[in-house]
């Protein structure tokens, strides 16, 4: 586990309380052959990672399971990486005066690039994804998502959550009648994200940190490949236009109940219901959001939105409306 930033003597700690949940702290020193200050720095650590916690009724101490341990390390690990990388994309001025060595030509040339093959296109949206240091807007004009492009969108769309960029999408209206789609809808605004509908939009946008913008070679055919548009004034239109579609759509949670798909179809994420359990057992939200391995803001927006779906005025009657509809 040293390539996730644990130390030898962390994972030997972890791995004890795997085999043996339960294990007194006071003693653990013994258990892993080491000197009683190096065991309590271990036990800190995996603590504050969440890789252990304290039992609220005995306060003994148990391991999270290995795949959520491994997931919060890995997202961990992929945060410091891209705050280093961000130190590097910052050094965009070097960038811009090496380029201005070239002389105007070949800086004009760096305006728009045309790209043709759409696996080149996907290749550097999940790029533009993964560098994204502020804001991701988005028009996109789908029927449905299918199972393939969610798993794909998934991993990158819950990471730049995470990381606190902002994402503004707006989606057809229709698009909400496929049920995989919206559910996957829901899921992302329930982590953060800005959904809007539109009756009637065929423009398809991408725009990264207002810097970086994607657009259809030719909005009726997107097979014959996209253009990536760099130029300060063309990606300002871009965005006038985005405004100009955001302004005009509606909220997503809105227009569902508006469409009739009401709380009895509503079914909720896995992470809703992980939320659900933790309101039940679990009294403070500091607690939740620990387990959940969110922020206390993230876990009570989490919160919010399930009494709202469920139209309780109450955490506890929310908790009893769930249980009725077998949610938890």
């Amino acid at each position: 586990m040293s390539v996730l930033g644990i130390s030898a003597e962390e994972e030997e700690t972890y791995r004890h309380f795997l085999r043996h949940p339960g294990t007194p702290a006071d003693d653990i020193h013994l258990r892993i052959h080491t000197d009683q200050d190096t065991a309590r720095r271990c036990l800190d650590r995996l603590l504050e990672l969440g890789l252990l916690r304290h039992e609220p009724d005995s306060g003994s101490i148990v391991p999270a399971d290995p795949e959520t341990a491994v997931t919060r390390l890995t997202d961990l690990r992929l945060r410091e990486l891209y705050e280093e990388l961000q130190q590097v994309t910052r050094s965009r001025h070097i960038v811009d005066a090496l380029l201005a060595e070239q002389g105007p030509r070949a800086a004009a040339q760096q305006g728009v690039e045309q790209l043709g093959d759409l696996r080149r296109i996907r290749s550097r949206i999940d790029d533009l994804a993964f560098f994204a240091r502020d804001e991701i807007l988005s028009v996109e004009p789908y029927t449905e998502l299918s199972p393939a492009n969610i798993d794909h969108a998934r991993p990158l769309d819950m990471r730049c959550l995470r990381r606190g960029v902002r994402i503004r999408s707006v989606v057809l209206r229709k698009a909400l009648d496929h049920r995989p789609t919206r559910d996957y809808l829901r899921e992302l605004v329930s982590h953060g994200a800005e959904v809007r509908v539109a009756e009637d939009v065929s423009e398809r946008i991408l725009v990264y940190d207002r810097r970086t913008a994607l657009v259809p070679l030719d909005p009726a055919d997107t097979s014959r490949g996209a253009l990536l548009a760099h130029e300060s004034g063309l990606v300002a239109n871009i965005i006038a236009l985005f405004d100009k579609i955001w302004d005009q759509a509606e909220d997503l949670l809105s227009v569902v109940g508006e469409a009739g798909r009401d709380r009895e179809e509503y079914v909720p994420s896995g992470v809703e219901r992980r939320v659900l359990d933790l309101m039940v057992s679990v009294g403070k939200d500091e607690v939740g959001a620990r387990e959940l391995g969110v922020s206390v803001r993230t876990y009570r927006r989490h919160v919010a939105d399930l009494m709202r779906v469920l139209g309780a005025a109450s955490r506890a009657q929310a908790a009893l409306l769930a249980r009725e509809r077998g949610w938890i």
